[in-house]
């Protein structure tokens, strides 16, 4: 309850907050340079946790960081008391910060320097500290030794196994595993609780085990402590007794639990029975919050994460087996340490202004303010006229220079604190300018335009503007001065031209600035795009002209559907238009040509409409069937804006291929009602695909199923034939009836066969095949053949006689008199008498002549055989021929014979004869390559097939003027020559060469090249500096001095010297994985 004191306090304070006017709060910029100059109280940016906890084994480290200017200084307190860091040789403090570092090399214990440390940072204007910090000391407590007396117990009934952790700092994590190190296998009936205990809802004998063991892990320490194991003992009973459910944990009926707010809350039940129960929960007078609440350990825990003051109430968890139900109750109350609703926030003012900080937190119960200056509770310091502190708020008033300090707001209840720094500086700086100097501003005419001219001083300078450095200051009409210092021009205009100056002037100083202002023509598309409908694949055109300022570059950009545009050889831009060459359905949207200047732009669209194929046909019926018809009707689909010129209809069979979609027949597009002609004996549904001028639509959903009736085949067998794969006989083969050819079951072919021109009987055969074979045939002579098909509807037609042939055989004969006439360097003339035609045995092929040649009459010239054949067909008693392509000055062979279809007979006599001498083949290289200045080193190689022998080589050459031919020479070299240097009279002279060789017979291909072209002459220079004296000598010179060195160096290294020798050599090696003896092992 307010006394009456309270409530006159309550009174002001709303009062004064009514008629409060605030000055306008000074917003310092982040120029680096106001930064740098303006004086600041502390501010802590980095301090070490409330409750902190650190590991034995490490050196400990305090944090505390803070900016000011001046640079703060740092001092500590602990327990309360001044901490004097220097007596302590293991304490020391970071450079330009207050953090402590605790180190113990030189001996100690950690365990000495727990407590509550608090840390300071002061300069000139006042004094900020940190949370009070209490540093404790990570605790890792052996198990208590103690012998555990088996455990007996009868199967069906509960059983709890304690674990009683020893405490840690922080607790460890509990868990439970047997001997081999596998966790225990927790499920509906066995699980651990909160406490670490292990829970039994009813024991069965496979629970009877040696190794139950509680195991402790510590975080800090990375220990893991082992109490010692249970031994179970479960003893079987004939009958098991089951039983209704009662709580292990929590007992009794009712319990109550508190939790802070943002905490995590667990509930549990742990309820005993046979059969095991399950547990639900409930929340009494609502839902449980399902966004928030989780549940763990087979629904036995309830876990809250961040628990809420709406999360408190009663909590029923109810156990039910079949024999029956209990309940519990849990009462949560929820509780809060100090939490901000307004945190204070640093204060900056200028002489004379006014200001506040504000300190409101609350909690559970609700917390108390108390507020601190300079780390000195306020009541205690010197009274300040200008401040009045009216409870969670204080109040200043024209502030004066010197009254900076940093003020301390401290929330605490039962439950914890809250502690927050607040500055209060009075700031007071010349007048400044904090934009950029001359700057230069360009601006679209009759536009409303914006000169800015940031400043900062404090007090606020007062800030004017004048043009030309003319006149009064700009105010009104067509000028607007903005608080921030900025310029509004209303509509500029070509006489708003001109150089403006902005002064800012106070009481400590004057700044100014000045800012040119040029006024441009706006930039406008003249000729916009125009809406399109075009067909896929065509060509389409978006203009785009633009009119603009000429001072001012522009760009031309192009978007669709506001993205940007990648163009390539489809989409093509220029100066005034868009192309897209064949056009698809991705093209279709809003095109916008954008055009930018530096200070403006223009924009203007355009729809593309692409028509599209046609959607699929609808509703598809069948309707009038008969044996080998049926109409089909159909809905169109839409055309998307082009007609539909015709339908095709396409069928699938599920008897022969089934899934596979068939042409059937095609319609004008103005008909939906069609009779399908079909074929016998096949299961038809039907589908039907519109086309458009762009293209096919996708198909329809099929038709119901029509089955057609059978028939004898209408189709005749094609391919027929009759060959000999042996020579006694013949195979008769022929193309199978297709599918839908077969118009029945059980499809069968009758052959028929005979010798031809003769009146015998034919000779016939069924088969399913495509194949007969007919055997014991005389060798290649004539038969007629014919074929029907045939179902279980009867037979089809049979097909016309066809001529057929029984099997060849080899050739008796060979040709006789084989002999050539005529020859020259690369032809010759063949002449033979050819062969008996009945010795053929076959059907005559050809003569086929084989001809290799054997050498070259070039002395040393190896040559590699090669077998060549021709084949010439003659019926003529003495054939000729004429056998080309021969390489000149070679001796050659050849030999022939007869040949059908698949042997050749026995080989003609011989025949040898030599080629005359040609001309020769080009070199095989010709390589031209600058030595110097004036000198040309031509290289070649003598031709790969010389067709004659070598008399020379003829070399031409001819200096050329661009395109024009200069002056000609020739030069002749004697066989064996393979190089020529040609010195030139001037270096600038460019010459085309012509190489060829000589035989008796003639000039040979000739091989051309040009001289080489070349930058200039210092290349040349690169080329022959390693062919000088002088740097022939220099690079000797180098290489004996680095042999010295090397030499030196080896010369040192072996002499031998002394290496340092491991000082703990006797030093033990650690232990890897071996246990203590107090039950703990290290785990990495």
């Amino acid at each position: 309850m307010l006394g009456q004191g309270g409530h006159v306090a309550l009174a002001r304070l709303s009062l004064l907050l009514l008629l409060w006017r605030e000055a306008t709060l000074i917003e310092v910029p982040q120029d680096p340079k106001i930064q740098q100059d303006m004086k600041q109280p502390p501010t802590i940016i980095k301090q070490s946790g409330k409750d902190y906890i650190v590991d034995p084994r490490d050196n400990i480290i305090i944090e505390c960081e803070a900016k000011g200017n001046p640079v703060p200084t740092f001092s500590w307190r602990r327990n309360g008391k001044f901490y004097n860091i220097g007596k302590d040789p293991r304490v020391t403090m970071r450079k330009r910060s207050g953090t402590l570092e605790i180190g113990f090399r030189s001996g100690g214990r950690p365990v000495d320097y727990e407590g509550e440390y608090q840390c300071f940072a002061a300069n000139d204007f006042g004094m900020a500290m940190t949370n009070k910090i209490l540093l404790r000391v990570s605790k890792a407590p052996l198990w208590p030794k103690e012998v555990l007396e088996p455990v007996v117990v009868t199967e069906g009934s509960p059983l709890v196994l304690p674990c009683n952790p020893p405490p840690g700092l922080p607790p460890p994590f509990t868990f439970w595993m047997n001997s081999a190190m596998i966790p225990i296998p927790q499920d509906k009936r066995v699980s651990m609780g909160l406490n670490g205990d292990l829970y039994f809802s009813n024991v069965i004998g496979q629970d009877s085990h040696t190794d139950y063991s509680c195991n402790a892990r510590f975080p800090f320490t990375h220990t893991i402590q082992q109490k010692n194991p249970f031994t179970l003992k479960v003893q079987n009973s004939r009958k098991v007794v089951e039983t209704t459910p009662m709580f292990l944990t929590p007992s009794g009926t009712e319990s109550s639990k508190m939790v802070l707010r943002d905490e995590q809350l667990l509930l549990e039940c742990i309820a005993a029975g046979l059969p095991t129960p399950t547990i639900k929960w409930f929340k009494k007078g609502g839902d449980l919050p399902g966004h928030k609440v989780k549940f763990d350990k087979f629904n036995k825990t309830l876990k809250i994460v961040s628990v809420s003051e709406e999360d408190a109430g009663a909590y029923v968890c109810m156990a039910n087996n079949r024999l029956g139900s209990i309940r519990h109750t849990i009462y949560v109350e929820v509780k809060a340490a100090p939490y901000w609703l307004d945190k204070p926030t640093d204060l900056v003012l200028s002489p004379d202004e006014n200001g506040r900080l504000v300190c409101r937190a609350n909690g559970n119960p609700k917390p108390t303010i108390q507020w601190l200056i300079n780390g000195q509770p306020i009541e205690t310091s010197p009274p300040n006229p200008s401040t009045q502190v009216l409870g969670d708020t204080i109040i200043f008033r024209s502030v004066q220079m010197g009254s900076s300090a940093v003020y301390q707001c401290n929330a605490s209840n039962q439950h914890g604190y809250l502690l927050a720094n607040a500055f209060v500086s009075v700031l007071d700086m010349r007048p400044r300018m904090l934009g950029p100097k001359n700057q230069l501003i360009k601006v679209v005419e009759n536009n409303r335009t914006f000169l800015d001219c940031p400043f900062f001083g404090s007090p606020l300078p007062e800030l004017r503007w004048f043009k030309n450095g003319q006149g009064s200051g700009l105010d009104g009409g067509q000028y607007r001065v903005y608080i921030n210092g900025t310029l509004e021009i209303k509509k500029a205009r070509a006489e708003d031209e001109g150089t403006y100056t902005c002064v800012a002037s106070s009481i400590l100083g004057k700044a100014e600035n000045q800012v040119r202002l040029q006024v441009k023509e706006p930039t406008r598309i003249v000729r916009a795009p125009e809406h399109e409908s075009v067909t896929r694949g065509s060509t389409v055109s978006f203009s785009c002209k633009v009119k603009s300022d000429p001072s001012l570059p522009v760009t031309v950009t192009w978007t669709k559907d506001d993205k940007f545009l990648y163009f390539g050889w489809r989409l093509k831009k220029d100066d005034d238009s868009l192309t897209i060459n064949n056009v698809n359905e991705g093209d279709e949207g809003t095109y916008t040509c954008t055009v930018k200047s530096e200070i403006d732009q223009d924009s203007a669209s355009a729809r593309l409409t692409v028509l599209d194929r046609p959607d699929p046909p609808m509703d598809l019926e069948l309707s009038d069937p008969a044996a080998r018809s049926i109409r089909l009707t159909w809905i169109p689909g839409n055309e998307h804006r082009s007609p539909i010129r015709e339908f095709m209809v396409q069928f699938e069979e599920n008897r022969w291929e089934p899934g596979r979609w068939q042409n059937l027949s095609t319609y004008p597009g103005d008909l939906n009602s069609v009779i399908l002609q079909l074929a016998p004996f096949v299961n038809y549904q039907f589908r039907v695909i519109a086309i458009n001028s762009v293209g096919q639509s996708k198909p329809s959903n099929p038709s119901p199923r029509y089955k057609t009736s059978g028939a004898a085949p209408d189709a005749i067998p094609r391919g027929l034939r009759g060959w000999g794969s042996k020579n006694d006989n013949m195979e008769i083969t022929w193309e199978p009836l297709l599918d839908l050819e077969r118009n029945g079951p059980n499809l069968h072919y009758n052959v028929w066969w005979r010798l031809k021109d003769t009146e015998e009987e034919w000779s016939n055969v069924t088969t399913e095949g495509t194949k007969h074979v007919v055997h014991n045939t005389e060798t290649y002579v004539p038969y007629e053949i014919k074929i029907q098909a045939r179902n279980d509807f009867g037979p089809g037609p049979e097909s016309n006689v066809v001529n057929g042939y029984s099997g060849e055989d080899k050739p008796t004969d060979a040709p006789k008199d084989l002999r050539v006439s005529k020859v020259n360097s690369t032809e010759v003339n063949v002449h033979w008498k050819s062969v008996d035609p009945s010795s053929v045995l076959g059907e005559f092929k050809e003569y086929r002549l084989y001809y290799w040649r054997e050498s070259s009459l070039v002395p040393g010239l190896s040559v590699r055989m090669e077998n060549k054949t021709k084949g010439f067909y003659s019926t003529m008693p003495e054939p000729s021929a004429t056998l080309t392509d021969l390489v000149p000055y070679s001796k050659y062979k050849m030999v022939m014979v007869a040949a059908n279809n698949r042997f050749e007979g026995p080989p003609s006599n011989p025949v040898e004869f030599t080629t005359k001498e040609g001309v020769p083949d080009a070199p095989r290289f010709f390589r031209i390559n600058r030595r110097s200045f004036d000198t040309l080193y031509l290289e070649w190689d003598k031709p790969l097939e010389p067709n004659g022998n070598l008399i020379g080589y003829q070399l031409k050459y001819q200096t050329v003027n661009g395109s024009k031919v200069v002056q000609s020479h020739l030069q002749t070299f004697l066989p064996n020559a393979t190089h020529f240097t040609l010195r030139m009279p001037d270096r600038s002279v460019h010459y085309k060469f012509f190489l060829s060789a000589l035989t008796q017979v003639g000039t040979g291909e000739v091989y051309a090249e040009e001289s080489p072209h070349f930058a200039n002459e210092a290349y040349i220079d690169q080329v022959d500096i390693a062919t000088q004296g002088w740097f022939i000598g220099l690079m000797c010179a180098i290489a004996l001095i680095i042999l010295i060195l090397l030499i030196v160096c080896f010369i040192k290294r072996s002499r031998g010297g002394k290496y340092p020798v491991r000082d703990k050599k006797d030093l033990p090696l650690d232990p890897v994985d071996h246990k203590d003896q107090d039950g703990s092992f290290d785990y990495q």
